[in-house]
């Protein structure tokens, strides 16, 4: 995706791109997308939702008997329903006898005596006052029990659902991290740290919205809605229609406001990946930050990209609520008319469309003050209910667009990929060759141009030429961070397109230019590429690049924590342990680009022989622009324009009057004697 243009003020419809179509079909092959990363916790995931199902369930009952027993029987002292006593553990003289109350309605008139037999078997028809007491403590007791019991069982349940929605997370996570370490450098080339940085972070945690926001809550929304009208129409049919009617402006306001809320989460997304990005760029070059005086640049680069990241997340969350508030009014409107036309039936003492069916369980059968209480808090919860609904919809906005950014990188190809049926790497190594190497970057501007370059076991080859002619492309091709667009390069007549990638890069060691070091020990970040090095493998590898003086005086030696990048160390210092670092490796082929470039001319010298000889039957390759360690080599290879121009061992590419080489030393050294031909003059 772009780059967030300026946001300006709330109506800037232009400051953001468009968002992708996200209709219900896209939502659902993101849906489906997320598949392999939830089904290692399937089993979990059926046990939560049988969780929830079951406690929502059980939550709505209780609620239902809960209120009948307290309004109806407590406050007013009707009698209970046979199962109330039941299981409040109470005798029969708590029970009606009304046959009204236990749904029992007659065909006929009851006759004179069978209304003096419910006379004298009801002589008092409500609960005395003590009664009423062992009631209300009977409920206390239950609710106590029902309050406890749901404590411990919610705590766990929570605990429980997040370690489920984590580890769908962490699935996600490491695969878009495993995914982007595959990719070639041509992506990251073109990609931002931060940005990367963010969808693995951010974006990804978004599948755990996705069973929540996206799956549960909408599904256990609509049981709830649902079950809501199903309650309020067994109250009464017209009461549920009045709900009913009133959800049709509520889903236009909703489908209406959906492409701004969409384009609201784009643009916040967008702006906090900048933000991210900012962030990563100003801490990562905090030394040339503060070398050139550059922290108010910085700042001030900072707090416009935290300022309109702030606007973005403000005007997603006001459009939100302007909408919530429009459908509050609606809903809140609704309510006020709906229990106005309550009161009137509890005034006119009119029955219930489906209470006597339930007359045995709880005491509904006509309009009552329990009645009232259930069909007004069902009612307020239908309102929520659709206040939630809307939210949800809202939040799966932009929850689809963060799955839409986080499956970009998993949707990344790779383009170096392994044979189907890959060759070993060869050994012992005899030679390494590029035959008619073709490479570019961007397909109009080639970067290498018909390459052909052999070198052999035992010995040293220099590249060397200006800055950004291919010297360092070069050898990445060998490491097969790129493949080459045309030709092929081969280890022993091999192909390495034939080989592994990892069999390949576990042959091959590169210590790079840019010393990256960590925080961690001295061993540990020798061993940075070899886990299983010995200490006394590390030691040598010191030994090797000259490390192992400096490193003894440290407080705790080898075991001495360095800092973030390792800051403690001097430029020098840092370059021999990547020297070091890379000849534990103990591969058969190794690359250094400007090994000795901070280094002095002693320590250079030392390196460099101690490299000579330990190198006896490995290929090494040097790139550098220091004509002290280029005069060591065995062949040297200068590239110019792309191309190979000259190659042959130092003494015989000087002899050359007019050789390339020739003048690229002393331009190097500064000889005077070097005209603008590249003619010497005598």
């Amino acid at each position: 995706m772009n780059d967030l243009r300026f946001i300006g003020g709330y109506t800037d419809q232009g400051a953001v791109e468009l968002p992708p179509t996200m209709t219900f079909r896209r939502m659902f092959h993101l849906g489906i997308k997320t598949w392999p990363f939830m089904r290692p916790m399937l089993k979990h995931l059926l046990v939560l939702l049988a969780l929830a199902f079951s406690g929502g369930l059980t939550g709505v009952v209780g609620a239902f008997v809960g209120t009948d027993l307290f309004y109806n029987k407590v406050l007013i002292g009707e009698k209970l329903q046979p199962i109330q006593a039941t299981v409040l553990f109470l005798g029969e003289e708590y029970v009606t006898t009304d046959p009204l109350k236990l749904g029992k309605k007659t065909s006929k008139e009851p006759s004179a005596d069978d209304k003096q037999d419910s006379e004298s078997a009801d002589v008092d028809p409500e609960l005395t006052h003590a009664q009423r007491k062992t009631v209300r403590n009977r409920i206390l007791i239950w609710g106590a029990i029902a309050g406890v019991v749901g404590a411990i069982v919610g705590a766990a349940a929570w605990y429980y659902s997040l370690w489920v929605w984590q580890s769908i997370n962490q699935n996600l996570r490491v695969a878009m991290v495993e995914r982007a370490e595959s990719l070639s450098l041509r992506f990251h080339n073109d990609s931002r740290v931060g940005d990367a940085i963010f969808r693995v972070y951010q974006d990804s945690a978004m599948i755990i919205n996705l069973l929540e926001q996206g799956v549960i809550a909408p599904l256990w929304t609509l049981y709830g809605i649902l079950l809501g009208v199903a309650f309020v129409a067994a109250f009464d049919p017209w009461l549920a229609l009045m709900v009913v009617i009133v959800g049709v402006p509520i889903g236009w306001l909703t489908v209406a406001s959906t492409p701004r809320i969409r384009r609201r989460a784009l643009a916040n997304r967008i702006a906090n990946s900048n933000l991210t990005s900012r962030l990563q760029e100003a801490f990562a070059a905090i030394k040339v930050v503060k070398a050139n005086r550059a922290e108010a640049r910085i700042f001030d680069r900072f707090h416009r990209d935290s300022t309109r990241a702030l606007d973005a997340a403000y005007f997603l969350r006001l459009d939100m609520a302007l909408l919530i508030l429009a459908v509050a009014l609606l809903g809140g409107g609704m309510f006020i008319f709906a229990e106005y036309i309550i009161v009137s039936w509890v005034i006119d003492g009119r029955e219930t469309f489906l209470g006597a069916l339930v007359a045995a369980f709880i005491g509904f059968v006509v309009w009552n003050v329990g009645a009232v209480r259930i069909a007004t808090e069902r009612t307020e919860g239908l309102v929520g209910s659709s206040r939630h609904l809307l939210g949800v919809w809202m939040r799966m906005q932009d929850l689809f667009l963060a799955l839409e950014r986080a499956f970009y990188l998993l949707d990344q190809e790779p383009e170096v990929v392994d044979p189907d049926d890959p060759v070993r790497f060869p050994s012992p190594i005899g030679r390494v060759s590029w035959h008619g190497i073709q490479f570019a970057y961007e397909t109009d501007k080639p970067v290498l141009r018909d390459i052909d370059l052999d070198a052999n076991a035992g010995t040293v080859t220099a590249i060397v030429g200006a800055t950004g002619t291919g010297k360092s492309t070069l050898m990445t091709l060998l490491l097969r961070l790129y493949d080459p667009g045309a030709g092929s390069i081969a280890i022993n007549g091999v192909d390495l397109k034939d080989m592994a990638i990892d069999d390949i890069r576990a042959n091959v060691t590169v210590a790079l230019q840019k010393n990256i070091l960590f925080a961690d020990t001295v061993a540990n970040n020798i061993r940075f590429g070899t886990p299983g090095a010995r200490r006394a493998d590390i030691e040598t590898a010191a030994r090797i690049a000259c490390a192992d003086a400096f490193i003894e005086t440290m407080p705790n030696g080898y075991d001495t924590e360095l800092g973030e990048r390792g800051g403690k160390l001097s430029s020098g210092q840092r370059q021999r342990l990547s020297i070091a670092r890379a000849i534990v490796r103990d591969t058969p082929i190794l690359i250094l680009d400007e090994p000795t470039a901070s280094l002095d001319a002693r320590t250079e010298q030392q390196v460099l022989a101690n490299l000579a000889d330990w190198g006896r039957g490995r290929v090494i390759f040097v790139i550098t622009h220091r004509l002290s360690t280029i005069r060591n080599a065995d062949q040297i290879a200068l590239i110019d324009g792309g191309r190979i121009v000259e190659r042959g061992a130092h003494d015989t590419l000087m002899a050359v009057p007019d050789g390339r080489y020739r003048a690229f030393v002393g331009a190097e050294t500064e000889e005077p004697s070097v005209s603008h031909s590249g003619r010497e003059d005598e």
